[in-house]
Formats: C-alpha cells, sequence, structure tokens
C-alpha cells in the first residue's frame, strides 16, 4: 500500500505541474491583460499602465515571470492578487470551493442513486420498453449541450411553472431569515442544477450499470444458482450487482472530470457562486492568478477523485492487490 500510495503522489504532483504550466503560458497567449481588462473604464494613462505593469512583474520576460509564479507557488502557495476580487486569488477560490463542492458532491449523490437504480430495472427487464426508452433518452442527453437544458430548465419551472428559482444561491434578503428558512431557501436553489448535473451523469451510469449486470449474469456461478431455483431477484440483487459494483467503483474516478466540467458550465448558466462561475469571469478579465488557482483545485480535485477511486476499488476486488505482488 505503501509503494502504491507513494507512486500514486508523485505521479500526481507531475501530473498537476504540467497542468499548471501549460495553464500559464496558456493564459499569456490571451489578447490583453488582466490590467487593462480591469481598468478599461477607470481612464489610466498609457504610463500609468506600465507602472502598474511594473510594479506586479507583467513587464518582465515570459520565462522569468514563470520562474517568479513557481518560485512562489512551490515555497509559499502564493497565486498572487486577483485584479477583479481585489482580493488575493487563493482568498477568492477559499471563499468560492464550499459552494462548488455543495452542488458537486449533491449532483455526485444523485447521478449514483439514480443511475444505480435505472440500471438495476432495465437490466432486470433488459429488452424491455423501460430498458429502451432509457437507451434512447440517454442518447438525446448525451447529445444535447448541457447549457441549453440548463436554459430550457429555467424557462420551464421558473419562467412558465413559478416553481423554483431562476438561479443564485440564495435569495434576497435570506440571511435574516431563521436558520431552518434559509437551508429550505438553500435547498430551493440547489435543485434544479443538483437535479441537471445528476440526471445527465445518472444516465451514463445507468447504461454501464445495466451492461456490467447483463455480463455478470451470463457467467457460470449465475447459471448454477439459477439452476438451483434462486428467484431471479435475489439472483440479481445479492449475487449479481455485487459482481458489478467493481466496475462501477472504477468508473468513479472517470466520473470526477466529467462532473467537474458539468458543475462549471452549470455555475455558470444559473449563476451559482463556485469556482465556475469565479473562473468564468477570470477568463472574461484575463485574471492570471485566479485562473491559475482555479485551475489548480480543478486538477486537485480529478486527482483526488481519481485516488478515490483506485483506493475504493483494491478495497472491493483482491486481485488486484495480487496482481501488484506477482
Amino acid at each position: 500500500m505503501a509503494r502504491f500510495l507513494a507512486r500514486r503522489f508523485l505521479s500526481a504532483f507531475l501530473l498537476l505541474f504540467i497542468v499548471l504550466s501549460l495553464a500559464f503560458f496558456l493564459s499569456r497567449l490571451l489578447p490583453g491583460g488582466p490590467i487593462t481588462r480591469s481598468h478599461e473604464t477607470s481612464r489610466l494613462t498609457p504610463a500609468q499602465i506600465e507602472t502598474l505593469k511594473e510594479a506586479y512583474g507583467l513587464d518582465r520576460p515570459l520565462i522569468e515571470q514563470y520562474l517568479t509564479w513557481l518560485r512562489r507557488i512551490l515555497l509559499h502557495w502564493d497565486w498572487g492578487p486577483s485584479f477583479t476580487y481585489r482580493q488575493p486569488a487563493a482568498q477568492v477560490l477559499a471563499q468560492a470551493l464550499p459552494n462548488t463542492v455543495i452542488l458537486g458532491v449533491t449532483a455526485l449523490l444523485l447521478q449514483y442513486f439514480l443511475g444505480t437504480l435505472l440500471g438495476l430495472l432495465t437490466a432486470w427487464r433488459a429488452g424491455g420498453a423501460l430498458d429502451s426508452s432509457l437507451r434512447i433518452t440517454s442518447l438525446i442527453l448525451f447529445s444535447v449541450p448541457s447549457f441549453w437544458l440548463g436554459i430550457m430548465a429555467i424557462y420551464l419551472f421558473h419562467g412558465r411553472l413559478r416553481l423554483l428559482p431562476a438561479g443564485g444561491m440564495a435569495s434576497p434578503g435570506a440571511a435574516r431569515l431563521p436558520l431552518s428558512e434559509r437551508w429550505l431557501d438553500l435547498l430551493q436553489h440547489l435543485v434544479l442544477p443538483a437535479t441537471l448535473l445528476g440526471v445527465l451523469g445518472a444516465a451514463a451510469i445507468a447504461q454501464f450499470l445495466r451492461n456490467s449486470l447483463l455480463d455478470v449474469l451470463q457467467q457460470d456461478f449465475i447459471r448454477t444458482a439459477r439452476a438451483l431455483g434462486i428467484p431471479e431477484r435475489r439472483l440479481l440483487w445479492r449475487h449479481a450487482l455485487r459482481n458489478a459494483l467493481v466496475p462501477l467503483i472504477q468508473l468513479l474516478g472517470l466520473s470526477f472530470p466529467a462532473l467537474l466540467n458539468g458543475v462549471l458550465v452549470t455555475e455558470v448558466v444559473f449563476g451559482w457562486p463556485g469556482v465556475g462561475q469565479v473562473l468564468f469571469s477570470a477568463c472574461i478579465s484575463r485574471d492570471y492568478g485566479l485562473i491559475l488557482a482555479a485551475t489548480a483545485y480543478g486538477a486537485l480535485m480529478v486527482i483526488l477523485g481519481s485516488l478515490l477511486s483506485d483506493l475504493l476499488h483494491r478495497a472491493a476486488d483482491p486481485r488486484v492487490q495480487l496482481l501488484e505482488h506477482t
């Protein structure tokens, strides 16, 4: 286990270094810069703009900027200032990250709950109406952009039915409400974005679990159990599902990048004040420090999700550990 963790942490560090280095150079290729973007309406003279660039080191050669930035990150975990929010970039991310975690964890739980339930039902009635409907729905959901589905959900549930808020995380004046009413207000704002993300992910999980279950149901030990007269429902729930969960756990590592991508887009569509919203505004304003800080936190979430998936896979399937020792 120690060797496994050491290898994973080393590969995670190298991956994070490569991602952040690419993000550093790509962000510098964008037209404009943080000084001119953040002061477009303040009527600064060219001399004042040059003075600000010199103060923040943006007038230096790109390689020198990169080495200075790298030294600051490695020694102090200092991402520099955010020109958009007028705060340290790390502080802006620290305020936004809990909101992204709330949305992401809720959506992930919903994905696996709905996906597991639908996967079991469609495997139990393979070839039936529910199975065919799920496959058609999955194709439609995979084909339609998530931001368009979000806009349509806002139009239907807020614009037409007036059932749910259009966006944001809290209603105006919610801070003055009692704690129970504030939680209820948060849940009302969470329903649309979390459900959209949950349904989009659940379709893929259900299809994956269905195929895994059908493969397991064709194996010899299931045929033997069926010949002994064990009911089909018990075979599915107690025997087939246990064996089909191993590849489903592996899917968890792939779910994190897709979920993070969906969360970033969904936050912008629904105005959810998380990392996605911060990253979007940072890209618009060429806020280099904030772009790199948001990229780092996103990469860390994906890396940690992949590590968690591998650890769960090792715990669920002892054959993995045996293969490592051979």
